[in-house]
């Protein structure tokens, strides 16, 4: 079960479900962000498992928790994602029997062994998978066909008052950095995984068969890994140049991987965020973003030489900011024409 994802049709409900249907498991998938919460399925569930990439994902799942256990009080209780590991305390209290972070998919496939295990008649045992995986998987293409139709999420305005169906990817996750103020860190510390590129290229194929007329990446952050993701993107292009993309890019990977901005461009790229946060150099170095003011207006100047558009994200509110800091914020994205 899916609560939140930013309005985009969930790779973390379609990509496990591939593996458990492999393994032999019947699946059901809800995205509750878009259909209603799925009480016969729950009923008939031997385990629940709530996907929490975020906080306002795990927030809105924490709510149906005691829904669930009213309707099926046998059930196995299971949060995975990014904000499992890192609430894993409470949700342990709240009624959480399974915990999985990071690499998810084989501790899913591991669990549901152990599950069936139990029903016939071998001993059960506490979580065997760890609370944290980091394993390089073998990833299977995504099964997206219980998911609703791609019509039913968030779409790409092109400005024009035109809009485009739009499909979402995941090519690599974790991130190489650490920044002080982000989820990926407790998780992935400072590495990365890679999705294997033949996968890629066919979930892109399946949903723009879909109707998919753009595709997000949603890599934390898509040039980690510059060899494995451009090749991905040319590729994509030779097949469906008619396709467009969007991905995420910190600041300092804008300036240090420029001469790949043009390829970008030239294979559909129309959209890059950026998680800027702040415009004040002390809050940049508390929160370790390896950029700084003058940082960001280059690769402002640079996006718009090469005709990307930007979409940065801010911290606007933390514990640093003053009236005149926020002020300067504000001042600063008007001058920039952001």
């Amino acid at each position: 079960m899916s609560t939140y994802e930013l309005g985009r049709q969930p790779f973390g409900l379609a990509s496990p479900a591939a593996w458990l249907q492999e393994a032999g498991f019947t699946v059901t998938c809800a995205d509750c962000a878009v259909e209603p919460f799925p009480a016969e399925a729950v009923r008939r569930a031997d385990a629940v498992a709530f996907y929490v990439p975020m906080h306002t994902a795990t927030r809105l799942a924490v709510g149906m928790i005691e829904r669930v256990k009213a309707l099926n009080p046998q059930a196995h209780l299971c949060f995975y994602g990014l904000y499992a590991p890192v609430n894993a305390s409470y949700l342990r209290r709240l009624g959480a029997q399974s915990i999985l972070g990071g690499e998810f998919e084989s501790g899913l496939v591991q669990l549901c062994q152990r599950l069936r295990g139990e029903q016939q008649g071998r001993a059960g045992h506490p979580q065997e998978a760890p609370q944290i995986s980091l394993t390089r998987q073998s990833f299977r293409v995504p099964q997206r066909g219980q998911l609703p139709p791609l019509s039913r999420y968030a779409q790409m305005h092109l400005g024009n008052g035109t809009t485009r169906i739009t499909g979402y990817v995941e090519a690599t996750r974790g991130c190489k950095h650490t920044c002080r103020h982000c989820p990926i860190v407790p998780v992935y510390n400072g590495r990365f995984r890679v999705v294997q590129k033949e996968v890629v290229l066919a979930d892109i194929r399946q949903q723009v068969e879909m109707g998919a007329q753009h595709i997000t990446f949603g890599d934390p952050d898509f040039l980690n890994g510059p060899g494995h993701v451009l090749p991905i993107v040319n590729a994509l292009h030779r097949e469906f140049p008619e396709v467009t993309y969007d991905v995420t890019i910190k600041i300092e990977h804008l300036l240090k991987y420029q001469k790949h901005l043009p390829r970008l461009r030239d294979t559909g790229c129309l959209l890059v965020t950026s998680a800027v946060e702040a415009v004040d150099d002390t809050i940049l170095k508390i929160f370790d973003k390896g950029h700084t003011r003058s940082d960001f207006i280059r690769a402002v100047r640079l996006l718009d030489e090469v005709g990307l558009a930007l979409n940065p994200t801010f911290v606007a509110f933390n514990p640093w900011i003053t009236l005149e800091g926020y002020r300067d914020l504000l001042q600063t994205v008007a001058e920039l024409d952001l």
